[in-house]
């Protein structure tokens, strides 16, 4: 007879003496439980005494927390939270240099359990710790275990960073500005000040005032890619909270000391591998880089400003002044040239082009786009302009009216305006390779638009069509990564109109057999059959368990968690990971469990009670279509944000499906209709590949009492 659900058997460590193999009653109260063993023992006041976990993170187990040990689990009979708060104060205050070191040691391995942090601070920890810092007396090991227990514990968020002194922030700042430094404490001194920058508008201030963008840029030319990151980190998180003014002051610093040209040699091109904390931090820059255009985006022309207009007459000069000289002309008939020359250079308003410009998005970044092709590419815009006026047969590419739509299109491909995605590393290379990147990018897609708008034999009743196709060009050719800019235009060029249409019927094909009348009576026939398939390939799928990427973690290091599904289908084990894992997963290094029993639901999108809460990156659309949260007993959430949406599927369709079971309800037909499109849209059913796995046994069923919600992405 198996035991009961409330009796967990664990071993229970103490020095010195024999583990005790015993029996935890969850229903006991968790101080009668440590009275017992602390009985076992001989030892007296059991209220000093706590339970841990003698492996992993070896947290402090509370009453919140019990429930998650599980059988085989071995436990430590530690000092309580509360005793060891204050014994670590007393001694990192003793004048024992030894004593101390130990102490900070020890505080700085604790301080990352947040039932020791609290006790910890409300013992006026943190101010002791600030104390040790501003007196500038403390190097070496003992001061990088200061600021590291001083981090962890200010990233639980117990208390506000808006506390921290003057001081303080001084001498932080210039363990960051000194030119030799311990690594550890330039890392630790770096993550504090990105998060004070974050935290606090008025700590931004003072950082600022600070720190210089090129002290920063000095550690990026340095072989720790960590402190790289680090140094990343705080120049976008200081670019970040910059007022709009401050941003394109900034920028001009940034281009001055050459930060392209650093980053691109010394971690782009470096010799080390990129990781992904440093991929999402370029993917960052890259964004706050690319907001910098938003004010020009959002900017309407006037046309009555004589300074835009003379905007648009050199851009007419730079192409027409040389086959006539309107000084010879009278004022009419040089009105009704310059009409001629403004309907050949493709604006929609020939009479007066200004009104072209007055539509935000793209606003006078599209008219500044045009001039930077005129001036520094002016053969190609002559040619692209001469080329197109001179047809005859309406096949000819407005020039002006595309220039417009193209630059509103790759303002929406790189997303203008938009803040930074927490959970994205999609940085380009290329974007780093030139000082004038967007510029760059722009030429090179005007150029596309003019040869596919010939490809495709085009009119001006098919201008959005063009535009679609060039949008899947671009895109498409991004999605491969080029290094640079002349690597994009190769791909471009393999991206013809031709290779498009080819592209788009391979992918359309599977779709389309799918819609034929054999196979839909086919697909009525064998449904349940491959219904049944598709979730057991969930289910295994499940079983395997996949790596996530912690959210809402503002210090700048890797960190990722693990979760699968025991092979019984009952339990959802998870647990932290140092880093990505190379093959299975054991469950038994997976310190937390949720029973499938206790689930009430899974909830997707912004329902997520992650997605509702605030940070300091806006949470964008693609987050929030990969978010989902299983809500479960007692009223609490473990919160997923998927790699990708293949992992977002497996996941979500596997846990509505397996809950479902554990209920014992049946699927409706709209989500056998809704489960099995989405499993032709990610291909997952390849015939030739599944296996049909054996019958799993008979699983008894549990009662239960509440009401299962199906949530679909």
């Amino acid at each position: 007879m198996p035991p009961p659900s409330d009796i967990v058997k664990v071993a229970i460590e103490w020095p010195g003496a024999n583990a005790q193999l015993t029996e935890i009653d969850q229903k006991k109260p968790l101080s009668s439980i440590i009275r017992e063993v602390c009985d076992g023992w001989s030892l007296s006041g059991s209220e000093q005494f706590a339970l841990r976990y003698a492996d992993g993170p070896q947290l402090y187990i509370t009453e919140l927390s019990r429930s998650e040990i599980k059988n085989g689990t071995i436990l430590r009979l530690a000092i309580s939270p509360g005793r060891a708060a204050r014994q670590l104060l007393e001694r990192i205050q003793s004048h024992g240099i030894d004593a101390r070191l130990e102490a900070l040691k020890e505080l700085a391995k604790l301080s990352a359990d947040i039932t020791f942090a609290t006790e910890f601070i409300n013992m006026e920890g943190i101010t002791v710790l600030a104390r040790l810092v501003e007196s500038g007396t403390n190097f070496g090991e003992m001061l990088a275990f200061t600021l590291t227990a001083f981090l962890e514990l200010m990233d639980h968020g117990i208390v506000s960073w808006e506390l921290l002194s003057v001081p303080f922030i001084k001498q932080i700042a210039g363990y960051v500005n000194q030119p030799m430094v311990d690594v550890s404490i330039l890392q630790r001194s770096l993550a504090i000040l990105e998060s004070m920058v974050l935290n606090s508008q008025s700590l931004y201030q003072r950082v600022a005032h600070e720190i210089t963008v090129g002290q920063l840029i000095g550690h990026l030319q340095v072989s720790n890619q960590e402190i790289q990151t680090y140094a990343i980190a705080l120049i976008n998180a200081l670019f970040l909270k910059a007022p709009e003014d401050r941003r394109q002051e900034m920028a001009s610093t940034l281009v001055q000391k050459h930060l392209r040209s650093i980053i691109l040699n010394h971690i782009i091109r470096g010799n080390r591998p990129i990781k992904a904390e440093m991929a999402h931090q370029l993917y960052v820059l890259q964004v706050l880089t690319f907001n910098l255009l938003e004010e020009r985006m959002m900017t309407k022309m006037d046309p009555s400003d004589q300074t835009q207009r003379d905007i648009i007459f050199e851009l007419r000069r730079v192409v027409f002044d040389a086959e006539s000289d309107p000084n010879s002309s009278s004022a009419e008939k040089r009105k009704t040239m310059y009409t001629k020359d403004y309907k050949m250079l493709g604006f929609t308003n020939h009479v007066n082009p200004a009104m072209d410009f007055t539509q935000t998005p793209p606003g006078m970044l599209a008219l500044d786009n045009m001039l930077y092709l005129a001036k520094g590419h002016q053969d190609t815009y002559i040619r692209i302009v001469l080329e197109n006026s001179s047809r005859e047969d309406k096949h000819e590419c407005p020039f002006g009216r595309c220039a417009i739509e193209l630059t509103r299109m790759l303002c929406e491909i790189l997303q203008v305006g938009e803040l930074p995605n927490e959970g994205c590393n999609d940085y380009h290379p290329m974007f780093f390779t030139h000082d004038r990147a967007w510029e760059e990018f722009f030429c090179v897609c005007i150029q596309l638009l003019n040869k596919t708008w010939k490809e495709m034999r085009a009119t001006a009743e098919d201008f959005n069509k063009v535009m679609q196709v060039v949008r899947e060009q671009i895109t498409r050719a991004l999605g491969m990564k080029p290094n640079s800019l002349d690597q994009f235009k190769v791909k471009l060029r393999g991206l013809s109109y031709s290779e498009v249409l080819r592209l788009r019927q391979s992918e359309r094909m599977s779709q389309d057999d799918f819609q034929s009348p054999p196979i839909i009576e086919l697909r009525e026939r064998i449904q349940p059959e491959i219904l049944e398939l598709i979730k057991q390939q969930r289910f295994n799928r499940l079983c395997e368990g996949s790596c996530f990427r912690k959210i809402g973690n503002r210090r700048r290091q890797e960190k990722f968690w693990f979760c699968r599904l025991s092979l019984n289908h009952k339990v959802l084990h998870y647990g932290d990971l140092e880093e990505p894992p190379q093959g299975e997963v054991p469950f038994e290094s997976l310190t937390d469990k949720i029973p499938v029993a206790d689930i009430k639901s899974v909830v997707t999108g912004k329902d997520c009670p992650h997605m509702k809460e605030k940070s300091a990156l806006k949470q964008n659309k693609e987050v929030l279509e990969l978010a989902f949260s299983i809500l479960h007993d007692p009223d609490e959430a473990l919160n997923f944000v998927a790699p990708n949406k293949y992992e977002y599927c497996i996941w979500t369709d596997g846990l509505c499906a397996l809950i479902g079971r554990e209920m014992g309800s049946e699927l409706t037909r709209s989500d056998l209709d809704t489960l099995l499109s989405m499993e032709m849209k990610l291909r997952l059913l390849d015939l030739e590949n599944i296996q049909i796995p054996e019958a799993p046994p008979p699983i008894p069923k549990e009662p239960s009492s509440y009401n299962f919600v199906y949530h679909y992405g």
